[in-house]
């Protein structure tokens, strides 16, 4: 194994000496003791905050309404408004400049470390100074295994057997060909790293789609899994990511179904999150965005093609769901699916990257949307729609770019099922409450020296007690920044766009800017902000 027997045996000394006990420990864990729970992590990837059935969406996704009903649905928890820099966060509890990834990842397409990368807040790959999830866990008797996407480090020792998982099998990089073929990406000679364990390796072949191939390594992996010891799975799909690329029963299902457009679907998703329960109805759906195309002023050859796009985003989700059913009905075979803590959450909103109506990025591939032989985006129209009831989108701190899905189930650890939870949470929470509820902590040090503190809070707690606590959260992400205190909220688009201020309890769609009539608490929340960014070392704080 890849991983280091030094490594492995300085964290798990470290860990040891500062765990806790939270199985059975009155005031802090469940009232009885039980066994280390299994955690299954999903994430989804460019997940709009109302695509999937429970959270709004007409998108048939049962697996993941059933895992909801019997379970919980978070309504204010935030991602780190990008791919890169949630996952960072994900994986290390921290706030991702203090991981390493403030912006984007550092590529290495041969898989070696580039000579002459600097360290720090931007530095593109998880720092020496982090401690993995996976790392975290192994000292308590956990095997760690991983299936998907990564895109934290895509050199070595960058990779996920580097840091803790015991298995591998995904993609190392960021977007890629659904299908397999690599040369077919989002340009010519655009290369992406693949790789099973602690060797690269060109995926493919008859019958590849990622979305099966990565829940059939991920199950494979459970088939072996000894045991007599728990384990924690971290299902990175990159579903529905462009390209947009699915299986062509799927698109049919959905094929004409978006044939009204995306202001319609807007509106249809706002009155079914109402009626769910899911948003307060005093938030007034935001405006259209202003970028987003006229679905009258296009031609019937246009909408004939935004409605396939969105029928194959739509196939991507769809294809998703049922793959995640076939990881259910694994942990049922293995009888430990009442013991699993399932979570599932997209790591930002919708994306609106590549115009109004999306992008051909290879237009030298023939075949019709969809297929291997295509590489589209379905663009910001849609991407609005995805994200209803918010405004902007991926990479932006408003919430439409930050705002996540988090469905929470463990039938043995969660008191009441079916409902909703409204404590404020974010993705670098999910380290501290799988720590937390396996008895474990964060080691202070590794072989590279100290480790930084968990700036993350555990969210067990929300497992049998519905009352909301206090909460601060803050973001920075090419210049879009906010800070979150209570029901307030600063916001700005871009280093150089204003702050605005919003009461989210009164206004979650962030349509009444109130930095004007409340100068004081705007300065309260920016003074609070700066002091944020210039202790994880934002740029130009």
């Amino acid at each position: 194994m890849v991983f280091s027997i030094s490594r492995r045996s300085f964290l798990h000394t470290a860990a040891a000496s500062g765990a806790g006990v939270f199985l059975g420990m009155s005031g802090r864990g469940l009232e009885n003791p039980r066994r280390q729970p299994n955690i299954v992590l999903i994430m989804a990837d460019d997940l709009g905050f109302s695509d999937i059935g429970c959270y709004g969406g007409e998108i048939k996704t049962p697996n993941l309404d059933a895992l909801s009903a019997g379970g919980l649905r978070f309504t204010r928890f935030y991602n780190a408004a990008r791919c890169c820099p949630t996952r960072a966060s994900l994986l290390t509890g921290l706030y991702p400049h203090q991981a390493g990834l403030g912006a984007m990842v550092a590529n290495a397409v041969e898989g070696s470390r580039p000579s002459g990368l600097k360290t720090g807040p931007y530095q593109g790959y998880l720092g020496d100074n982090t401690v993995t999830i996976a790392e975290a866990l192994r000292p308590s008797g956990y095997r760690c295994y991983m299936s998907g996407k990564w895109h934290v480090g895509e050199f070595r020792p960058c990779w996920p057997v580097d840091r803790g998982f015991d298995r591998y099998y995904g993609l190392i990089s960021g977007g890629m060909n659904y299908f397999g073929d690599l040369s077919r990406g989002k340009s010519v000679g655009d290369k992406r790293l693949f790789a099973e364990d602690d060797h690269q390796l060109t995926p493919g072949g008859e019958g590849f789609y990622t979305t099966d191939v990565f829940t059939d390594r991920a199950l494979a992996m459970l088939e072996t899994h000894p045991k007599d010891a728990p384990f924690f799975l971290y299902l990175a799909y990159n579903a529905p990511h462009w390209p947009l690329h699915a299986h062509e029963a799927d698109i049919a299902r959905y094929r004409g179904s978006y044939r009204d457009g995306w202001a319609a679907l807007r509106a249809h998703r706002y009155e079914r999150m109402k009626e769910l329960g899911l948003i307060d109805p005093a938030w007034a759906l935001s405006p259209s965005d202003p970028e987003a195309a006229e679905w009258a002023a296009l031609s019937d050859a246009q909408r004939d093609e935004m409605d396939l796009k969105m029928a194959v985003y739509a196939a991507q989700v769809d294809c998703m769901d049922r793959n995640i059913g076939r990881l259910m009905n694994q942990l049922k075979r293995m009888g430990c699916f009442e013991n699993t803590l399932v979570l599932f959450l997209s790591d930002n909103g919708a994306c609106p990257e590549t115009g109004a109506l999306g992008k051909d990025f290879r237009p030298d591939l023939d075949g019709p949307i969809g297929s291997v032989n295509s590489f589209h985006s379905y663009g910001r129209s849609w991407s609005n729609a995805s994200n209803t009831p918010f405004r902007l989108h991926k990479k932006w701190a408003h919430e439409g770019g930050c705002a996540s899905p988090l469905i929470a189930h463990w039938p043995e650890g969660i008191a009441a099922r079916g409902g909703f939870h409204s404590q404020v949470g974010h993705v670098m929470d999910i380290m501290p409450t799988c720590l937390e509820l396996v008895g474990a902590a964060c080691p202070e040090e590794n072989t590279h020296g100290p480790v930084q503190p968990l700036s993350g809070t555990s969210l067990a707690f929300c497992f049998k007690d519905n009352v909301p606590r206090d909460r601060e959260l803050y973001w920075e992400h090419f210049g879009n920044r906010a800070a979150r205190q209570g029901n307030w909220k600063l916001v700005a688009d871009g280093e150089k766009g204003p702050w605005e201020l919003y009461n989210l309890a009164e206004d979650r769609t962030e349509l009444r800017n109130r930095v004007k009539d409340l100068p004081d608490k705007a300065l309260e929340l920016e003074t609070k902000w700066y002091a944020w960014a210039r202790k994880v070392g934002v740029r130009n704080a």
